[in-house]
């Protein structure tokens, strides 16, 4: 008989346990085991080598910190069934399952009008037929999961689950704050996720934060705003992710014309074929590529297709393989259209390609990001008389204007030659 009770040695957190069978059955799942095979971090590589952790390691730390704050929960009276908890801790492991290779790059390239959401829905909904008893695949009966995703879906009962695993303070940013710190060696993005979990507390159904854990909060949305602007936007990533986008939407157009590139089974079927939301459904063979796609398959196409016949695929692919990224300036104003025909002009006069393709060697991007949102489900603080305060008003340091402030940044990036 198999040993479900595992302990992994995670250098975040320490040693965490795999706390009964049907969890471990989960992360046995083929659709979780390819989480090992796609970065958390996308890109941020090019700019901190050492980010090189995992979706699969991340929905580990998100599944502990669920257990961690559920413990605390019921530390302060709050009843949680052990099926809650299960289900819960099973929704935050689930949670990241649909991404695909490099964060977004996919959703904006390869598969048109379906967000990485929906397909962690469709695969949640897969895992929990495939973890049924074959006897009751066909039946009209309560699968394992259903619990699970009914608390991700927000349609338990119970809201304070859902906000655990989606919020303005959810386990799963507590966890990518303190591993891309951890992994990137930005020291700015660390938080008090302990200290956060001892201090949540439950009022009329809604996460609140006991008064004397503020601070912790204050420090948890500084370091979410650092984190955002020094590694996840930082300006070398996005570089990156652009010239990437550039690439796979080339050999899109490429494989369009009927030009056979090299590349893995799973991205040949999303290059060769236009695939939508309405090819994915369970069992369909989009949903059983995509589950098949990760950032080798990718990778290894970009550094095969360095000798492309097609001059811009090779250009960029070469580009991207030898960190020759884009050189990026921040722009005042879009560029007008004078400005980006003489920047085509140069790349045809340099590079020798036609005009038609030149957009390709260049790119506008507009960066951004909000620390706290006032239409979300609010950060509470809950004081000692009892009444519940927002933490827009509750903070001394943080005002609104700050806290909800969405600055933009508008990038030019252009291709080295």
């Amino acid at each position: 008989m198999v040993n479900k009770r595992k302990i992994i040695n995670d250098p975040v957190f320490g040693f965490l346990s795999i706390p009964n069978d049907l969890l471990f059955d989960i992360l046995q799942h083929p659709y979780v085991q390819r989480l090992s095979r796609i970065r958390q971090l996308g890109l941020s590589n090019f700019v901190y080598p050492g980010a090189m952790h995992t979706r699969f390691l991340h929905s580990i730390g998100a599944m502990h910190l669920m257990q961690e704050g559920i413990n605390s929960l019921r530390n302060k009276g709050v009843v949680i069934s052990d099926g809650e908890s299960t289900g819960a801790m099973a929704a935050i492991l689930l949670h990241d399952i649909g991404h695909g290779p490099f964060s977004h790059v996919l959703e904006h390239t390869l598969v048109d009008g379906i967000t990485h959401e929906e397909i962690s829905l469709l695969m949640m909904e897969q895992i929990n037929y495939d973890l049924s008893p074959k006897s009751e695949q066909q039946l009209w009966t309560q699968r394992p999961l259903d619990l699970a995703i009914a608390i991700f879906k927000d349609q338990y009962p119970r809201h304070f689950l859902h906000q655990l695993i989606s919020s303005q303070l959810d386990v799963d940013r507590m966890d990518y704050l303190c591993r891309d710190s951890f992994f990137s060696g930005v020291q700015e993005g660390r938080v008090a996720s302990e200290r956060l979990l001892k201090m949540l507390n439950v009022v009329d159904d809604r996460l609140v934060v006991e008064y004397k854990g503020i601070y912790s909060v204050e420090k948890f949305l500084v370091a979410r705003r650092l984190m955002y602007w020094q590694v996840y936007l930082h300006k070398t990533s996005v570089a990156a992710e652009q010239l990437l986008i550039k690439i796979l939407l080339r050999a899109k157009e490429l494989a369009d014309r009927g030009v056979e590139l090299f590349c893995a089974p799973s991205l040949h079927y999303f290059l060769y074929n236009h695939v939508g939301k309405k090819d994915f459904a369970l069992g369909s063979e989009a949903m059983k590529q995509y589950a098949l796609l990760d950032d080798s398959d990718v990778l290894s196409a970009i550094k095969a297709w360095m000798s492309c016949e097609d001059k811009v695929l090779a250009y960029l692919s070469s580009a991207f393989t030898n960190r020759q990224l884009y050189r990026g300036r921040i722009l005042a104003e879009p560029l007008t259209d004078s400005e980006k025909a003489m920047l085509e002009r140069h790349y045809v006069q340099v590079l020798g390609i036609d005009a038609a393709d030149a957009h390709y060697f260049y790119s506008e991007h507009v960066s951004t990001s909000n620390t706290y949102s006032e239409k979300d489900d609010s950060i509470d603080i809950l004081y000692n008389d009892g009444t519940v305060r927002d933490i827009a008003s509750a903070s001394e340091i943080l005002d609104l204007k700050t806290l909800t402030r969405k600055p933009h940044k508008l990038y030019l990036f252009q291709f080295r030659a």
